[in-house]
């Protein structure tokens, strides 16, 4: 077995959309073959498919089980019955839809973290599946592999964290020798614990699977596609003139990510930046169109890169007078936040205030869910607290903002119109951040588009 992999290894991970139906498969199966550098492919559910063993794993009535695992059914399906040779495959999805009615069944009875992970992960089991029969259709030598086999995590179902050692260990193992015999079709999102119950990620976390396993196969490139060509200067669904960026630092590209860009998620991105792994973003409907690369380095960064919006954003304001050059008043806020497992986002201070936003990147709940009654006793017995909602953050992406002279007067100089709630300015030299009302959300994004990128 070799020990070290062909350097030129690329992997390539396919999102909901790239997989959805017998087209889309057979996109993504066009750029599979196309690049023979691509050795691993990392594979999401079908869409549509996740959100429905979502809703199962809650517990249904059984009438609502039914229609929910005949939609998952039907959606793949529609991938079967457009194969040649549909019987065995059709069997084994078959037998994937009978254990995800039993889970659902116990769903019903009791729902547990656990259980949720192990049905949600057959979302990924039947995406690759019929991807390999798709490539196999086409003469191309694929072999389905277990990625639970090597992503080994820790069993925080959810949101379980990979064991980066075992993971290296399993994979040059198990994996590697597996590369010579033709291309290797495994599952994103989804590891196993020790006992070897199945465990998720968390949100983002088939490109996280694909950027750990570049990693511990000493890749080339990860080549993420997706529905959009690329990575832009801000949403073109808000800004039809927004422009692609062609190449972008790690550190820009989780800014982005971090404060709102859905392209990639932050912490997808780490293995890749510790191994200086350069990652392709582009489009599995559009190929040729190019895409986005973020690396560690480009050359003359400019000053403002991108424009990153975040809706439902919720603002505590906390007021209180033993503030007045008092010890120690943010440490007990912020352990009374530590204590109900939330952490913040922005924050500014006062003499006697303190405003922050909080944090919900990576949960599945919004800002108002985590402003539970009891967290609000507590915080109340320490001092007077308001809750504004309906709030948006805007968060300008850039190089050496803080050093730079004239930042504040071009950006809010056009933003006069507007109500600018909250400003976070000089922790970071990549960003500039402010909330203002959902309401103006996108239309202060259009005017800044507008006065520092076109």
């Amino acid at each position: 077995m070799p020990s070290t992999i062909d350097s030129s290894l690329v992997i390539a991970k396919f999102g909901g959309t790239s997989v959805a139906d017998f087209n889309a498969m057979n996109r993504s199966a066009d750029i599979v073959i196309s690049n023979p550098q691509v050795r691993v492919v990392v594979l999401s559910a079908s869409a549509g498919i996740t959100n429905l063993l979502v809703a199962l794993a809650e517990g249904q009535s059984q009438e609502e089980r039914e229609s929910y695992i005949e939609k998952i059914r039907q959606i793949q399906y529609a991938i079967i019955d457009r194969l040649n040779n549909p019987a065995v495959i059709r069997e084994e999805v078959d037998r994937m839809l009978d254990n995800i009615t039993r889970l659902s069944e116990a769903a019903a009875l009791a729902t547990s973290n656990a259980l949720t992970d192990e049905l949600v992960s057959h979302g990924e089991l039947m995406s690759t599946l019929l991807f390999v029969e798709v490539l196999r259709e086409r003469n191309v030598v694929s072999e389905w592999f277990d990625v639970r086999k090597i992503m080994r995590t820790d069993d925080h179902f959810g949101r379980a964290e990979p064991d980066c050692t075992a993971l290296v260990t399993l994979t040059r193992s198990q994996l590697m020798p597996r590369l010579s015999n033709g291309l290797i079709i495994t599952q994103g999102f989804i590891g196993s614990e020790a006992k070897g119950r199945t465990t998720t990620l968390g949100r983002g976390g088939s490109d996280y699977t694909a950027a750990l396993l570049g990693e511990a196969l000493n890749a080339n490139r990860i080549d993420i596609w997706t529905d959009v060509p690329g990575i832009y200067t801000t949403d073109p669904r808000v800004v039809p003139a927004a422009r692609r960026i062609d190449k972008i630092t790690f550190e820009e590209a989780a800014e982005m990510a971090t404060f709102g860009a859905k392209v990639l998620h932050p912490a997808t991105l780490l293995p890749a930046v510790r191994s200086d792994i350069p990652v392709f973003v582009g489009s599995s409907k559009d190929p040729v169109a190019g895409g986005t690369l973020v690396c560690n380095r480009t050359d003359a960064p400019p000053l403002f890169r991108a424009l990153a919006l975040r809706r439902k954003q919720t603002l505590l304001t906390l007021h209180s007078l033993n503030m007045l050059h008092a010890h120690g008043f943010l440490a007990e806020v912020f352990s009374i936040l530590a204590r109900h497992s939330i952490s913040v986002d922005l924050i500014t201070t006062s003499e006697v205030n303190v405003a922050l936003t909080l944090d919900t990147t990576g949960s599945t709940s919004t800002g108002d869910s985590l402003l539970s009654s009891a967290l609000l006793t507590e915080l109340s017995s320490l001092c007077r607290v308001e809750v504004e909602e309906n709030l948006s953050l805007v968060a300008l992406i850039g190089n050496k903002l803080s050093q730079a002279c004239g930042v504040g007067k071009e950006v809010f100089g056009v933003l006069e119109p507007f109500n600018i709630r909250l400003i976070c300015y000089g922790a970071s030299t990549h960003n500039l951040c402010f909330l203002v009302p959902t309401g103006d959300a996108e239309q202060v994004v259009q005017t800044l588009h507008h006065n520092l990128f076109e």
